[in-house]
């Protein structure tokens, strides 16, 4: 059973020590789950794999070589078989990012964390932000803007201030970078069924970033963001440490401080 999981790794040292480690750990396991990618890294390698390697069959196991890894498992080596065979799944479908650069090409992207909107120059950005067609903000100035889905409300979208979301919501977040007006916009949470549509008011003196996770896209004009609810990305954690319980552990950890 072992020919049917593939292990994809870092290049770094400690990955690449890890994948021995497993690679040895498996030989001689036969497993009734197939179709599995093991993948070795920290987050961000995670991302690149998810959307290099999706297929509706394929089943991804993190195994955490980076910082934090909340997308990853922690590795213990005697307890890696017993944790493996009796990892949860979670699904998890990402944004669907379309951008009309000022070129009037479009692109479209996908998001498993957020889309961020970022000021390219040294001018803040000038953005309008729609729901379905529905003015939520006419003039947002500020450094940027945050889109979450509650897979990624904890990385980039909890250093902005925004929400933690629980897996299960069905909710995307809303989050300003560093407004200055309206100061007291804090954001705004909508619902997994929302067309997010965020307006340059100025692309030419004020010009941002698109940015789908780590896929950048420069000089955009007009962002839309949807939920891709075709892709549903399956993801295996420990059952002792879900990605649900990771989330709640970050939403009691930001009520106590």
């Amino acid at each position: 059973m072992f020919k049917n999981i593939k292990i994809i790794s870092d290049t770094n040292h400690k990955s690449q020590k890890i994948k021995k480690k497993i690679s040895k750990l498996l030989e001689n396991i036969k497993l009734q789950k197939t179709n599995i990618i093991i993948v070795i890294g920290g987050d961000g390698f995670m991302l690149k794999t998810l959307k290099k390697n999706y297929s509706i069959k394929n089943i991804f196991y993190g195994v955490n070589s980076g910082n934090y890894g909340f997308l990853m498992n922690k590795f213990v080596s005697k307890n890696f078989i017993k944790n493996f065979i009796n990892a949860k799944i979670t699904n998890i479908s990402p944004l669907e990012m379309t951008v009309k650069t000022k070129y009037k090409i479009n692109q479209k992207c996908l998001a498993i964390n957020e889309v961020s909107i970022l000021r390219q120059s040294r001018q803040t950005a000038l953005l309008s932000i729609k729901k379905d067609n529905k003015l939520i903000i006419k003039k947002l100035i500020s450094d940027g803007l945050l889109v979450s889905t509650p897979a990624g409300s904890t990385a980039y979208n909890l250093s902005v201030h925004g929400p933690i979301l629980d897996i299960d919501s069905k909710k995307l977040s809303i989050s300003p970078i560093s407004p200055f007006r309206p100061r007291k916009w804090k954001g705004k949470i909508v619902g997994n069924n929302s067309i997010i549509s965020i307006k340059n008011l100025e692309p030419l003196k004020r010009p941002v970033s698109a940015v789908a996770d780590n896929i950048e896209i420069r000089n955009a004009e007009l962002i839309k963001i949807k939920t891709d609810k075709k892709i549903k990305f399956k993801l295996l954690y420990n059952r002792n440490r879900t990605l649900q319980k990771k989330i709640k552990i970050e939403q009691l950890r930001k009520e106590t401080n």
